[in-house]
């Protein structure tokens, strides 16, 4: 088991390596709430989030719920949290059917992006 959960990482990391990050033009630092509903658990969508969120520079956190959805909150500047949703809702191994999107105060000493198991 421990072997096929190396081979999934490493395609995801793999995939998450293909998104082009263009040069984004400076926009508003902000922090989201964002919610992604829809086949989303067991794919691997954490683990992409948290690659892709890491490429672009972004902190904050992510995590399963048990209603199947996962949860994150996103801070940094707000045309690289959009390119990340669209890169998420692109996936084909996953599903998003709906996204939600929160806004929330920007939290200054906050640093890093988590996985919250």
């Amino acid at each position: 088991m421990r072997s096929l959960k190396k081979l999934r990482d490493g395609y995801i990391f793999w995939h998450a390596n293909q998104f082009k990050i263009p040069n984004f033009e400076q926009s508003p630092i902000t922090r989201k709430r964002i919610t992604f509903s829809g086949r989303v658990q067991n794919v691997g969508f954490r683990l992409e989030v948290f690659h892709l969120a890491e490429r672009l520079k972004l902190i904050g956190w992510v995590r399963n719920l048990e209603d199947g959805s996962v949860e994150g909150e996103f801070q940094g500047e707000e045309l690289k949290i959009d390119f990340l949703i669209k890169c998420m809702k692109s996936l084909k191994r996953a599903s998003v059917r709906n996204v939600s999107i929160i806004e929330v105060p920007v939290i200054a000493d906050d640093e890093g992006f988590l996985v919250i198991k």
